[in-house]
């Protein structure tokens, strides 16, 4: 049976700036943006398995704890973003190449990304909101989820960061 693996673009909000004592937290918890959750959201109902891509650890499963806050981004080479190398070694490490479908979520910088970590693979990657606004994205994302108990709360904006 085919299976899926989401790759969830983490978030530069994060739960340190309202709790800036509250320590190591996991990763499905430690980023509050609404992108963050709204995507959280479609992978979990979507992917077979999901991770996070951050800028600064790189391919994390949601349960990673990630010990204090940091500003890492794709987007600024100047603030040390991880490796393409260290990614690709990662999704053989993890044997991120055992899905048939990769969804890739978020912007630009994250595709780019995530096509270089899977360079030369058999798998499928899908960017199924790319180059869209962020706002159309999110919008997009929340109309792509299947209907469930949840989604009200998620279309309705309820799940806010």
């Amino acid at each position: 049976m085919p299976s899926t693996l989401v790759i969830v673009p983490c978030g530069q909000k994060k739960v340190w700036s309202k709790h800036p004592h509250i320590g190591a937290v996991r990763a499905d918890e430690a980023y509050t943006g609404t992108p963050f959750i709204v995507n959280r959201e479609y992978a979990r109902r979507i992917g077979d398995e999901w991770v996070v891509l951050s800028a600064k650890y790189g391919f994390i499963a949601p349960a990673f704890l990630i010990p204090e806050p940091y500003e890492v981004t794709f987007n600024k080479r100047r603030t040390g973003p991880i490796a393409v190398e260290v990614l690709r070694q990662q999704v053989v490490a993890q044997d991120l190449l055992r899905f048939d479908r990769v969804i890739g979520l978020g912007g630009i910088e994250y595709r780019k990304v995530i096509e270089l970590a899977f360079l030369d693979s058999a798998v499928e990657l899908e960017f199924p909101f790319a180059g869209r606004p962020l706002g159309y994205a999110l919008q997009a994302t929340k109309q792509a989820l299947p209907e469930s108990a949840n989604h009200h709360a998620v279309v309705s904006g309820q799940l806010r960061g």
